[in-house]
């Protein structure tokens, strides 16, 4: 047991200098005043209030939220019949699939952005297919579909993953029950299928949600650097600006909204394994 704890020890000093420590140097900046002398630092309320009294902040926020929210619905919508066909198949079919699923990730996720911009430019291949069909060219890159398409591309897996895994553990003899009971396709997906995967959906959501209402890479590139949601405002603050300070308290407040919503799922979480042990 003791030579267990002595293992532990270059895990417990790995967290603390890469995670606490620069944790409690942004809460040390959100709540201080500008300076580099630790000696002269000032408590204040400053860098929260001055977030919270400006509009364009507060709107900046609010679009975030809202893109996230939009590319979570939209991965929902998309992951989950591509997890339920991939749950409902072969063994072999199956790894091959999730294989499928998986080989994106494994490039870095600028090279994907990246290729995405190449093909939703102007002479694109979207375009050159419009334009062999007889249609005008539109504008795609740089827009709010160009965001929301690179966000749900690289998130996606994350939720079809969490469902495949939830769906492929439910017990068929459940189904069969139902079958014999009387119920059709429909209300047996609805009255069973759906209920039992819903721990993976929930997952899903806190993989999807918590990364994509913190971006900054992908607005920034799919955007063309004139998209500004919250995460490239905080980028802004701590390259650009300068203002570590209220770049921090940013960060802290972000942070509380992340809390938040993992409580929130949580307790969905819970209450849906209560019902599923029902």
């Amino acid at each position: 047991m003791k030579t267990f704890k002595r293992l532990t020890y270059p895990y417990i000093l790995w967290i603390a200098a890469m995670i606490v420590i620069p944790m409690l140097l942004i809460v040390l900046y959100a709540f201080t005043k500008q300076g580099n002398d630790v000696a002269t630092l000032q408590f204040t309320l400053e860098n929260f209030i001055r977030f919270f009294t400006d509009v364009d902040f507060l709107s900046t926020l609010w679009i975030s939220l809202k893109i996230a929210f939009l590319t979570t619905i939209l991965c929902i919508l998309i992951g989950y019949p591509i997890a339920y066909l991939i749950a409902k198949s072969k063994p072999k079919q199956r790894n091959l699939y999730i294989l499928l699923i998986t080989l994106p990730m494994w490039i870095n996720m600028l090279v994907r952005t990246y290729a995405w911009i190449g093909i939703l430019s102007d002479n694109g291949l979207i375009n050159y297919v419009l334009q062999l069909l007889g249609f005008e060219p539109q504008k795609l890159l740089y827009t709010d579909f160009a965001v929301v398409l690179g966000m749900v591309y690289n998130f996606i897996p994350f939720m079809i993953l969490q469902i495949e895994s939830s769906l492929a553990k439910l017990d068929n003899s459940l189904l069969d029950a139902a079958n014999d009971l009387g119920a059709d396709r429909f209300h047996r997906f609805m009255r069973v299928t759906l209920p039992l995967s819903l721990p993976g959906v929930i997952s899903g959501i806190t993989l999807v949600f918590l990364p994509a209402v913190s971006s900054f890479v992908i607005p920034k590139l799919m955007g063309g650097g004139g998209y500004m949601l919250i995460g490239n405002v905080i980028e802004n603050q701590f390259i650009t600006v300068g203002e570590w300070n209220f770049g921090s308290a940013i960060s802290m407040i972000m942070a509380c909204i992340i809390m938040i919503s993992m409580y929130i799922t949580r307790k969905l979480d819970k209450s849906d394994d209560a019902m599923a042990r029902k």
